[in-house]
């Protein structure tokens, strides 16, 4: 009975992540898009995508941290080699995302800062 629990709560953990993701990336799309209609009118900014780009990022980590979790509970229920190398390749491709996104957040503000 634990086992069947904890199987559909990956499983919800899993769909919450891909909603986490879908939502960023229809919030990145419209957002690109309606900067793409300033360009016509002479509002367009690159700081715009930057901040575009920082935001999809954050949405995908957030995903990706629900991702992680289901994969834990996963490789709990089945704990062979393959669950191990899934987990252990979202970890880094999460890792190797923080580290580029908190550069480029860093790099944002104090660009915010310097034109205050």
């Amino acid at each position: 009975m634990l086992h069947n629990f904890l199987n559909i709560l990956a499983t919800i953990i899993s769909v919450a992540s891909l909603l986490i993701v879908t939502y960023g990336a229809l919030i990145g799309i419209l957002s690109f898009l309606c900067n793409e209609v300033k360009r016509f009118t002479g509002n367009y900014s690159t700081t715009n995508i930057r901040k575009l780009r920082a935001t999809f990022g954050t949405y995908l980590l957030l995903g990706l941290e629900f991702l992680i979790a289901s994969d834990i509970l996963k490789t709990v229920l089945e704990p062979s080699l393959n669950e191990l190398a899934i987990l252990g390749g979202i970890v880094i491709i999460r890792t190797i995302l923080s580290v580029f996104l908190n550069k480029e957040i860093k790099q944002l503000e104090s660009e915010n800062i310097e034109n205050q």
